[in-house]
C-alpha cells in the first residue's frame, strides 16, 4: 500500500484565516500496516516523511516476512495537516511501527489529543503495543483496520482480539483513499467530542 488513490484534490487549500481549532493526532500501528500511506493520503500539504530504504542493517531486528515487497521505513516520523472544515485543523504525525524505534513514541504523544491506531487484520498482535501505550498515556483512540485484501474478521472477532471495549470506535479503512483516510479522522473527532460531553458536568 504504497500510493493514494486518484480521489485527491486537484490542489492544494492553505491553511485559513478563521482556524481555531488546531489538534494533533498521533497515526500509530505495527510494521507495514498503511500509516504513512494514510498520513500522505490525506494530507492538505506535501507530508514530511522520514522513510528510509531498508538496508542489511535491519536484517534480525525488523521482520519484513508479513510485508513483502515493502522497500522503505519510517525512522523517525510521518507529518501531514489536514483542514476538516473552516474552524478545525488537525496535525497528523505517522509513528514509526517497528520495535527499535518504539522510544520514540512517548515523546510523540505528549500534546496529542487523540490517536488512531492502525491494523493489519492478519498480525493483530502487531497493534497491542500500540493499545498499551495509549492506555498508559490516557489517551483517546479509535481502531482503523486497513483493507489489505487478507481473511475476512467479523468485528467482534477483532475487538475480542483486541480486548477492546465497545466505547472505542472499530471502522474499517482504505489507507491509500483520501476519502477513507478522512472519515477515519473524522470518526477520532466525534468520538473525542463525545468523550469531553461526558466528562462536562450537566447544568
Amino acid at each position: 500500500m504504497d500510493s493514494a488513490t486518484s480521489d485527491r484534490p486537484a490542489a492544494r487549500t492553505p491553511l485559513g484565516r478563521a482556524t481555531s481549532n488546531g489538534l494533533k493526532i498521533v497515526v500509530v500501528g505495527g510494521f507495514g500496516v498503511g500509516k504513512t500511506t494514510m498520513v500522505r493520503s490525506v494530507s492538505d500539504i506535501r507530508p514530511l516523511n522520514t522513510e528510509e530504504i531498508m538496508t542489511q542493517a535491519g536484517q534480525g531486528i525488523d521482520d519484513p516476512s508479513a510485508v513483502r515487497g515493502k522497500t522503505s521505513t519510517t525512522v523517525a516520523f510521518d507529518f501531514g495537516r489536514i483542514s476538516l472544515n473552516e474552524q478545525t485543523v488537525l496535525y497528523l504525525f505517522g509513528a514509526p511501527g517497528q520495535e527499535r524505534f518504539w522510544f520514540l513514541w512517548d515523546r510523540l504523544f505528549a500534546g496529542t489529543l487523540g490517536a488512531v491506531v492502525l491494523v493489519d487484520t492478519r498480525r493483530l498482535a502487531d497493534s497491542w503495543y500500540a493499545i498499551d501505550r495509549l492506555e498508559h498515556h490516557g489517551t483517546p483512540f479509535i481502531v482503523a483496520r486497513n483493507d489489505f485484501g487478507g481473511p475476512a474478521h467479523t468485528t467482534e472477532q477483532v475487538r475480542e482480539a483486541l480486548d477492546l471495549p465497545e466505547h472505542i470506535p472499530l471502522i474499517d479503512c482504505d489507507a491509500r483513499s483520501r476519502r477513507s483516510s478522512k472519515l477515519v479522522l473524522i470518526t477520532l473527532v466525534e468520538h473525542l467530542h463525545s468523550l469531553s460531553a461526558a466528562r462536562e458536568p450537566a447544568s
